[in-house]
């Protein structure tokens, strides 16, 4: 009578697929997360040019977003906390050029009135890029992929 149980032979063959798959699955993993830091970081960076629309129309004066490309940081105009852009995340502000603040900072205004000076944001790592519209008619904040400049 056979008793219950593995042999040493299979034992040997689910260790050795659990080897394979333990450095083949985790190059996989961490090349995905580049792409989701992206992505993630264009859509914090929509929803702090939201809050600014959203600011300008509840409290009825302009409100803007500023970005600092040399310290790779934004911030909602009139709100002390500052938002941080990733390491690898390459950052270009086109705006008005009544919203540039210096060669490395400009912003994007938004009217009482739900208008902006309008503008993009483009956030890229090389293999990916999203762009942030803001409409200047109005204020429309919209996020779409694009091609990476090479």
């Amino acid at each position: 009578m056979r008793s219950k149980g593995f042999t040493l032979l299979e034992l040997m063959v689910v260790l050795a697929i659990a080897a394979t798959m333990m450095t083949l699955v985790p190059p996989m993993i961490s090349s995905a997360l580049p792409g989701a830091q992206l992505k993630a970081t264009s859509r914090q960076l929509a929803a702090g040019l939201r809050l600014a629309r959203n600011r300008a129309l509840i409290q009825r004066e302009p409100a803007s977003l500023v970005l600092d490309l040399a310290k790779r940081r934004y911030q909602v105009t009139g709100l002390g906390r500052s938002h941080t852009i990733p390491e690898g995340i390459e950052v270009n502000l086109l705006t008005a050029d009544s919203e540039l603040l210096g060669e490395q900072q400009g912003g994007i205004r938004f009217f009482p009135e739900g208008g902006s000076t309008g503008g993009r944001i483009t956030l890229s790592n090389g293999k990916r890029a999203f762009a942030v519209d803001v409409d200047w008619l109005t204020g429309k904040v919209r996020i779409f992929e694009v091609e990476p400049d090479t």
